[in-house]
């Protein structure tokens, strides 16, 4: 324990002092006083402060008409080239935002969520990320290729594609652009060859596939009537796909702001917020390594990290085997970011597995434990506990991982009780009203598709 303790301040030497003397980390037994359970909360909470983990604040309400569309939008397979899948289909009320697997199944699946049958085109390569709190994260996807800085402009794939025009739309910064995306994947949602007029374009013609998505929804008056009453004073006809994607973006942000956890209680002063064991946790968490990277209001520093996670599935074409996924080097080209994926936003984080880019762990305490002497359990991953397609997928690409697996991860230990308390902390996280998202998913969508979610 005592080779991953990190200074934070005169509370986090005392903490790691303790931990020296023993194998079992300083924590409150669940016998522990009223006294004692004081002690150690605030002593946590000046650990948070060390570590800049704060509050989260909710974002300002945005307008009921601008959400209604993105809703609509979102839940609409009017915006996939074969009409058979949404941005929701990935992105489950049922299982709050994910879909229950290790990696999803795109264009030509069948059913939802873990019964969802894999065509013969295969996975997605990554895992689908929840949608709680986008608001907070600064770059989007996995590998961070949509971003946004004030005075510096938009970063993303489309390059010039993405105009004045468009980015003028945007309300929400990179979130606003981040539903430009899926629905040019072949495999997420366009589909492939000339199955359909989105399909037939160019993979590098973005403009023109967005412009014949616009025109479909052009043909549909009641979402006519929704985008103009959501962008007071614009015709339809004057709008493009920046518009739709605004909206999307709308909608998550009001709909899936979260910030009535546990933790968050407990910050505001209630010592009893937290179990006992989930406040032991919370004080291994804020001593160790972990909260250098799962810092601030959404224990995310929004910066790019190797894990050491066992590459799986079909990759991103990467690497001697084509089934390798370089993750962060993809957008910057640096041999320093491979295998490196933006540090996961934890909050929710319960609800939220499979864990890792590629869903490669499937339970939260096993993503937990992994973070204990990662190399050794890199080597010795355990492929059963993926589903049967995925199992023979897993890469021996270890000596390459390990390469340039972040250094803060070099001697990290855990004792088994850490694991169970930092595990319980998790839980903590969970705003009780992520647990029940049936209400996330419109009645019914403008074309008249089926909606997924209901």
């Amino acid at each position: 324990m005592c080779k991953f303790l990190y200074a934070v301040g005169i509370a986090g030497a005392m903490s790691a002092a303790a931990a020296c003397n023993s194998d079992n980390p300083t924590t409150p037994s669940a016998t522990a006083t009223g006294q004692d359970l004081a002690s150690v909360a605030a002593e946590v909470r000046l650990l948070a402060v060390n570590r800049g983990i704060i509050r989260l604040v909710k974002p300002a309400p945005v307008r009921p008409e601008l959400v209604r569309l993105g809703q609509a939008l979102a839940f609409d397979k009017e915006l996939s080239g074969n009409r058979d899948i949404s941005c929701m289909t990935c992105h489950l009320p049922k299982f709050a935002t994910g879909d229950g697997r290790s990696l999803s199944v795109g264009q030509g699946g069948g059913g939802l969520g873990p019964a969802r049958t894999v065509p013969q085109g295969g996975f997605i390569p990554r895992n689908a990320p929840p949608l709680f709190n986008l608001f907070a994260l600064k770059p989007l996807f996995l590998d961070g290729r949509v971003a946004h800085e004030i005075g510096k402009g938009y970063d993303t794939p489309a390059g010039m594609h993405l105009t004045p025009d468009m980015t003028s739309v945007f309300e929400f910064g990179a979130l606003s652009a981040q539903p430009l995306f899926p629905v040019l994947s072949r495999a997420e949602m366009r589909g492939d060859g000339s199955s359909n007029e989105l399909a037939a374009l160019d993979d590098k013609q973005e403009p023109q596939i967005w412009s014949r998505i616009m025109t479909r929804l052009g043909r549909i008056q009641e979402y006519r009537r929704m985008f103009e009453a959501a962008y007071p004073g614009k015709r339809f006809d004057e709008m493009n796909f920046a518009y739709a994607s605004n909206a999307i973006a709308g909608f998550l942000i009001d709909r899936l702001a979260f910030n009535n956890s546990p933790w968050d209680r407990f910050l505001a002063g209630d010592d009893n917020a937290l179990t006992a064991t989930q406040l032991a946790g919370a004080k291994d968490f804020m001593s160790a390594k972990c909260s250098i990277c799962h810092t601030g209001a959404a224990f995310t520093d929004n910066k790019f990290h190797n894990v050491a996670v066992a590459q799986l599935g079909p990759g991103e074409g990467d690497g001697p085997s084509k089934h390798d996924d370089f993750g962060r080097m993809r957008v910057t080209g640096n041999p320093a970011e491979q295998y490196a994926f933006r540090t996961s936003p934890l909050r929710n984080v319960e609800l939220t597995g499979p864990y890792g880019h590629d869903g490669a762990f499937t339970e939260l305490h096993g993503f937990v434990d992994h973070y204990s002497d990662s190399d050794m359990k890199l080597r010795k991953y355990l492929a059963s506990q993926l589903e049967p397609a995925l199992q023979s997928t897993v890469l021996q690409d270890f000596d390459a991982i390990l390469a340039t697996r972040d250094p803060l991860l070099k001697g990290v230990h855990f004792p088994a009780t850490t694991i169970d308390e930092v595990t319980e902390f998790m839980k903590a996280l969970t705003d009780p009203a992520a647990r029940d998202l049936h209400a996330l998913a419109p009645a019914r969508v403008p074309s008249g598709l089926p909606v997924d979610g209901n």
